[in-house]
């Protein structure tokens, strides 16, 4: 098959009302795509049979009432042989689809607000991104954990190679690393919104920025290499094949093709931005944007569009009208242009822009470097240096306007520069977070600019149903839509950046119990008929001897007699019930301060362990669970042996708790996550094997717990200690464990 090397338009989809957010390639049928649309619809396409080009729709779904933002391809298994497909939208729901019918199969509720990014792991495991800052990570129909830790919107997640591991990119201007659903790093660099995530390997991944760049990162935290091209906000990139060549798209109206870590050719479309992009297994490059076209691109000679589609394509992308306030053209003073002799002088490379004066219009070509010629991109509007405007001067800028906000009564009054060429939920949002204020206020102050800028615009009249992310002032081909009721985003938008601005039964006989011990305890019972006395255990471990030589060495030796004393059924519902119950709670978090004495953090733990012994006690622990386990895994760096056990068997007793309740499925998660992070630390053996029992206590009995375990890659991880023989316990429950999670 012949290959040019330079990607040309292969065909036009014009499949969807309005804007296309997403694409992801099928695993079935084969060829395939997945596409969604602000018009509320996931499509999906198939190669034409007939001919060499081209792609028919195969199936439509709906199931959103506001716009589709993102997709992605759920592997398939059993149950689905096919796959699945996932989208999620502006009504804060992950619609999950299958082929055979155009309704969800089923809905995933729990963000609170948009949508805008999924990734599907392995063992069917979902991850979904979203501005309420969190993401959540899910299996089948249930939320297994939620990932909190941003400041702003979640606007790229993705899953790594690396079973555990999984990424985040926001509009905090940072990417975090997330391990068992506990945050492992946070990467720093960009200087605006992180827009989009891309995996190269299990090491390494790409991201795009508001900023208008591209990097290149190590999971260890080094930033390999900052790609710079684009001239304003990067929406996506994917990843060829090959791992090192990728494709980026953007609201500067380009897809741009990067090989060996330079953009070697850039396609401009005639929409203003162009939302998304996915590599398809014959390496052509599908492109979604605000027109609501898809484009396939490919180097492949046989799948060239052909000759009449391509001046279409051409003509329609000269009959484009470039607003320069995006920046994308640089400064512009038409009485300082050349004429159309200009472009006479070939260009120096792919992409390279040039403007020229026709009359008393201003035409902007692109140098096409392998066609090698001058094509053009379109007319540019409004671009005199001379236009004549009333403009208010503001910090040595000029503006449109510049109103006075009072926030406070009483208090001091702030100035709020705004041009009607921006987009007011993104003026709105750099104005609360400049004079760091409450982001509530953000639709208060984008509807105050919308109330007191009506009639003045800039250019075309803006579509009645205004986009979500880059708003009314932007480009729209064709005619303007009339739907109402689409949200707006507070992040991008028509203001755009511009760069540089129990045990189970009874214990066999002649065994002692693992964790007390009590008569010498012998592996050679279980040589011939391998019994598991270690999993699930259901009854609460305490600690029940006191310390007498730390009860004088400690700020509150009351502790090591209250541990103690909730072990008696009196006690225990006298301190675990009412608000007592919370103020114990409380005061026992305090002293698990990771800045804390190790003598008082492992005492107030083993007082957690033993109110388990009561009823009073477990249910306060159950109601507090969020907290008292986070705290505890915060202290697994601390170096303690005994602070480990007393970690080690918190977790084993709520995980005995949660025996036997596959609803809770939430509160397993953090079990799993807490064991996870800790099996990293702990070195002690005793530690280690109360960690492997409640892991095991949890994922017995429970096929969603499993699969949790499995996404998370806890065998890989526990894998080493199948062969310690010192003491037998850990290899042999180890083993156990192993063989619960083939």
């Amino acid at each position: 098959m012949a290959s040019s090397n330079t990607y040309r338009l292969s065909c036009s989809i014009p499949g969807h009302e309005m804007d296309v957010r997403g694409l992801a390639s099928t695993f079935f049928p084969e060829g395939a795509f997945v596409s969604v649309s602000r018009d509320r619809t996931a499509r999906v396409w198939v190669p034409n049979s007939s001919e060499n080009r081209g792609y028919k729709e195969l199936h439509c779904m709906n199931g959103h009432t506001n716009f589709v933002s993102c997709v992605c391809i759920i592997a398939p298994n059993e149950t689905y042989p096919r796959g699945l497909i996932a989208t999620g939208g502006n009504d804060n729901i992950i619609c999950v689809f299958s082929l055979d019918r155009p309704d969800p199969l089923f809905t995933l509720k729990g963000h609170t607000n948009t949508v805008c990014s999924l990734s599907a792991g392995k063992f069917g495991t979902l991850l979904s991104g979203s501005w309420d800052t969190t993401a959540k990570v899910w299996l089948s129909d249930k939320c297994m954990m939620t990932l909190q830790g941003h400041t702003a919107a979640v606007w790229a997640a993705v899953i790594l190679p690396e079973q555990g591991l999984m990424l985040t990119g926001s509009a905090d201007k940072t990417i975090k690393l997330w391990k068992a659903g506990r945050c492992e790093r946070t990467f720093s660099g960009h200087e605006d919104c992180v827009r989009g995530l891309a995996v190269v390997s299990s090491v390494e991944f790409f991201s795009c920025s508001n900023d208008a760049t591209i990097r290149r990162w190590m999971v260890t935290g080094e930033c390999v290499e900052v790609y710079n091209s684009h001239t304003n906000y990067i929406y996506s990139v994917a990843v060829f094949p090959s791992g090192q060549d990728f494709v980026s798209t953007g609201e500067d109206r380009t897809v741009r093709i990067w090989k060996k870590g330079e953009c070697t050719q850039t396609i401009r479309l005639p929409a203003q931005s162009v939302w998304c992009c996915c590599v398809l297994p014959n390496g052509d490059i599908a492109v979604g944007a605000s027109d609501g076209i898809i484009r396939i691109f490919t180097e492949s000679e046989e799948r060239f569009a052909s000759a009449q589609d391509l001046q279409a394509f051409e003509d329609e992308l000269s009959k484009a009208t470039i607003d320069p306030k995006t920046g994308d053209l640089g400064d512009i003073k038409i009485e300082d242009l050349p004429g159309r002799e200009h472009l006479n002088e070939p260009g120096n490379r792919d992409g390279q822009t040039r403007l020229i004066k026709e009359g008393t219009n201003v035409e902007a070509y692109q140098w096409n470097m392998s066609d090698g010629r001058w094509l053009k991109i379109g007319d540019v509007v409004g671009g005199s240096s001379k236009e004549s405007s009333k403009k208010v001067m503001y910090e040595g800028k000029e503006y449109d306007f510049v109103f006075t906000i009072d926030v406070n009564e009483g208090g001091p009054s702030m100035k709020l520069p705004y041009n009607v060429n921006e987009d007011p939920w993104l003026t709105a949002h750099n104005f609360l977070q400049r004079n760091d204020l409450n982001p509530m206020f953000l639709d208060q102050v984008a509807n105050f600019i919308i109330e007191n800028t009506k009639g003045h615009t800039i250019g075309p009249a803006p579509a009645s149903a205004v986009d979500p992310f880059t708003g009314s002032g932007r480009y729209i081909p064709g005619a303007p839509d009339s739907r109402q009721g689409f949200g707006t985003d507070p992040f991008t938008g028509a203001g755009r950046y511009i760069p540089g601005s129990g045990t189970t039964g009874t214990t066999p006989a002649g065994i002692a119990d693992p964790f007390t011990g009590g008569s010498a305890y012998s592996s050679a019972a279980f040589q011939k008929s391998v019994t598991n006395i270690y999993f699930p255990k259901t009854d609460g471990v305490m600690f029940e001897q006191a310390n007498p030589t730390q009860i004088l060495d400690i700020v509150f030796p009351v502790l090591d007699i209250l541990r103690l004393a909730v072990r008696h059924p009196e006690i225990n519902a006298q301190l675990c019930g009412g608000t007592d119950g919370a103020s114990l709670c409380n005061h026992l978090l305090g002293l698990m301060s990771p800045q804390g004495r190790p003598a008082n953090q492992m005492l107030a733990l083993r007082t957690f362990c033993n109110c388990f012994s009561g009823s009073h006690g477990r249910s306060l622990l159950l109601g507090q669970r969020e907290a008292v386990l986070s705290r505890a895994a915060d202290l697994r760096s601390v170096c303690n042996r005994n602070l480990h056990i007393a970690l080690a068997t918190l977790v084993l007793n709520y995980a005995g708790i949660l025996h036997g309740r596959p609803s809770e499925i939430e509160a397993k998660a953090q079990c799993l996550s807490v064991v996870s992070s800790a099996l990293e630390v702990v070195q002690d053996k005793e530690a280690v094997f109360r960690l492997l029992v409640a892991l095991g206590t949890t994922v017995a009995g429970d096929n969603t717990a499993k699969d949790l375990a499995r996404s998370l890659g806890v065998s890989s991880q526990i894998t080493k200690y199948a062969s310690v023989s010192d003491p037998a316990k850990v290899g042999e429950c180890c083993r156990l464990l192993l063989d619960e999670l083939q």
